[in-house]
């Protein structure tokens, strides 16, 4: 609703004489303030001046005078020829209302300009040209090809053209784009070709096109879910029309009042939508009231008063909606409104189905699914050509052309090269002879090369027994830690039940402790030693887990251990689930590790901070703490394996330089990130894992 209605009212009251003045205005000021007037003949120009003067009372005779004394020219331009046949262009799709014919004016156009040097020659007249046929695509509803043309048009003409014509182009190539549901790309055009105009909207047509385009972008950003913004431009265009409308009331009196009028009911729209019910009524009775008066925006009316009628139905009020829905019904034999017509059927289905009266219904019903299907279908071809591609296309064909553009400085270089070369050829002629006299020396280059290929071949190979002697050090060392792992847990389990008996003297129990933490630490380094020789981390079993899940139950384990140090965790989780496609295992893993080592690195009674934050494409969790923080000299270090920038914790606790390595190692091959902040007051680690955009069918979610 207030889509593009209320600007073709105004065109509608106006003559084709009149039509036909601002159209050759807005088609030939560009070439006259960018001084390509002076490329007319002599003759010409005065043919031009009287066409001009002519068109506003007779335009079919002003084009036939034109033609009739262009015949007799002599020495004519390129420019002539060019805007004789644009007065045709305009004849045949402002007056005649022939888009086809104007398309082959148009193509006519062209033909001229590429016999001429083409775009790099004319460009002012290439984009006037590629506008034209743009225009007559437009008017037939073929958009896929109108885009292009606009486009093309636009990105030659940007440099070349007046603001008054580059701001029509770029609001037909915003209306494009609406159609099509590229809303962001719509809201751009819009914007463009507002800001354009802003200088020139003392011309009524600039100022009324002006309000219309913000009301647009209000529209594009309610099809977005944006309705702050929405409501923000529409108040914008009721604003921009209180202002500056006022001008023009002596040239359209009620105009003004049917353009806020539409809009009325645009805002009604985000009122519905938000279940403000009373706010939607009384703008949707003010749109009404307006529109509905004869010779104003009949069409909208009806589109208000179907909104109007779906908050009586929703709010159960049949003795104010029947009445409604019958003054409806009565104005459609007059208006062809397919949309509102559907919109009539269903709420009488409705109606009829709440009032156990099946047979009605399903009639109703009938009708209604039937205009459906035509509205669909009559969008659908529309909305099939994609904006997006065709806009990447068109961009990559410019470098071709501006490549195809660079042939001639490239036919420059190369006759220089060729200089080079002859230069070249002397030179070899003359070192000849050396050469003859260094073929010794070439064949002893010969052997030093194939002693440093069967060097470099004896590299390669050391470097693969290199390789393959690592991984049996990762084999055995695993192996080890295996092995080492059951003892000392055993001996830990001991030294734990023996610690528990109350005969042990002080001394006794101190040397037992000690055994004890010797064991925990070392079986601590074993784990470790473990992991980062442990090759599932390179084949992990990916599985749907959600974030929020998997920190709560990751923190809670971790309390106790926080709860020594008479320290808490914080989580600031999502507001919603998010589900990754992770191992879950490894990535809990990773944040164990990361908090473990905020708890011994942080000092008693601090606070660990794990907050989770949702990007467009990434989930990034932060674990930070107020600890000792990382030297600088350090920093560089962390991620090593066995680096040498471990240190103890706050109370002692040992560390053994391998669990920022091991989470680095499964967050890569996870292809996410891992990375810190750190300085005097803390230490701040994050990981970034992607997001997941669509639910494998075979896998579960685990929580």
């Amino acid at each position: 609703m207030g889509y593009n209605k209320t600007y073709n009212i105004f065109f509608s009251k106006y003559s084709p004489a009149l039509l036909l003045g601002f159209i050759s205005i807005l088609f030939f000021i560009s070439c006259k303030q960018q001084g390509y007037e002076r490329d007319y003949s002599a003759g010409f120009s005065k043919l031009l001046d009287t066409a001009n003067r002519q068109s506003y009372k007779d335009p079919e005779g002003a084009v036939k005078f034109l033609d009739s004394a262009f015949r007799h020219l002599n020495n004519v331009t390129i420019n002539d020829k060019f805007r004789r046949l644009g007065f045709h262009y305009v004849l045949a799709m402002r007056i005649k209302h022939n888009n086809k014919e104007g398309l082959l004016y148009a193509d006519s156009m062209l033909d001229v300009i590429n016999k001429d040097g083409g775009q790099q020659k004319n460009p002012s007249l290439f984009s006037e040209a590629n506008f034209a046929k743009a225009d007559a695509y437009f008017n037939m509803h073929d958009y896929a090809n109108a885009y292009p043309c606009y486009f093309t048009g636009y990105q030659i003409g940007k440099n070349h053209l007046d603001k008054l014509v580059l701001t029509a182009y770029s609001y037909r190539m915003g209306m494009i784009t609406y159609q099509q549901s590229h809303y962001n790309l719509a809201i751009n055009y819009f914007k463009d070709s507002y800001k354009q105009s802003l200088p020139l909207d003392t011309d009524f047509v600039i100022f009324y096109r002006n309000q219309e385009i913000l009301d647009n972008i209000g529209l594009a950003y309610r099809h977005l879910n944006k309705p702050d913004s929405a409501l923000a431009y529409f108040q914008k265009s009721i604003d921009y029309v209180n202002l500056k409308g006022g001008n023009y009331t002596k040239i359209k009196p009620n105009l003004m009042e049917i353009a806020k009028a539409v809009v009325y009911g645009n805002q009604a729209d985000i009122y519905i939508k938000q279940r403000q019910y009373p706010k939607a009524t009384e703008l949707l009775k003010k749109s009404i009231a307006v529109t509905i008066q004869k010779n104003n925006d009949n069409y909208d009316a009806l589109l208000s008063e179907i909104k109007l009628a779906k908050i009586y139905a929703d709010e159960k009020q049949d003795a104010l909606m029947l009445p409604l829905l019958d003054s409806i019904h009565t104005q459609l034999k007059v208006i062809d409104n397919k949309q509102a017509e559907s919109d009539w059927n269903s709420l009488m289905s409705d109606y009829y189905a709440r009032k156990s009266q099946p047979v009605l219904a399903l009639s109703y019903n009938k009708r209604y699914n039937t205009l459906k299907d035509s509205l669909i279908e009559s969008t659908r071809l529309l909305k099939e050509t994609n904006v997006n591609d065709q806009l990447n296309n068109y961009e990559k064909e410019r470098e071709i052309i501006n490549l195809t553009n660079n042939n001639k400085l490239q036919r420059i270089y190369l006759s220089v090269a060729i200089l080079f070369v002859a230069m070249a050829l002397i030179i070899i002629l003359l070192i000849f002879g050396n050469w003859r006299r260094s073929k010794n020396e070439l064949n002893t280059v010969n052997t030093l090369n194939e002693k440093v290929n069967q060097q470099k071949i004896n590299l390669e190979k050391a470097l693969e027994r290199l390789h393959e002697s690592n991984q049996e050090k990762d084999r055995i060392l695993h192996t080890v830690a295996h092995d080492l792992r059951n003892p000392l847990g055993g001996i830990s389990s001991l030294t734990n039940m023996m610690i528990s008996d109350d005969d042990l003297t002080e001394e006794l129990r101190d040397y037992i402790n000690i055994i004890k933490e010797t064991a925990d630490n070392s079986l601590e380094l074993i784990n470790e030693i473990f992991e980062a020789t442990d090759s599932t981390i390179a084949d992990s079993k990916m599985q749907l887990v959600d974030i929020n899940t998997l920190l709560n139950n990751s923190i809670e384990l971790l309390r106790f251990k926080a709860a020594e140090k008479n320290q808490t965790i914080e989580l600031t989780a999502l507001d919603s689930p998010e589900i990754l496609l992770i191992s879950r295992e490894k990535i809990w893993r990773v944040i164990s590790n990361l908090i473990i080592n905020a708890i011994k690195f942080s000092p008693v009674g601090a606070t660990i901070k794990v907050n989770v934050v949702r990007n467009d494409k990434t989930i990034c969790i932060e674990v930070s703490d107020n600890g000792i923080g990382i030297p600088e000299a350090n920093k560089a270090k962390v991620f090593n394996m066995f680096t040498e920038a471990k240190r103890p914790g706050t109370m002692g606790e040992k560390s053994f330089g391998l669990g920022l390595s091991i989470c680095k190692q499964i967050v890569e091959k996870h292809d996410g990130k891992i990375w810190f902040d750190s300085g005097d007051s803390g230490t701040t680690f994050y990981m970034e894992l992607n997001r997941t955009e669509e639910t494998p069918a075979s896998t579960s979610l685990s929580s």
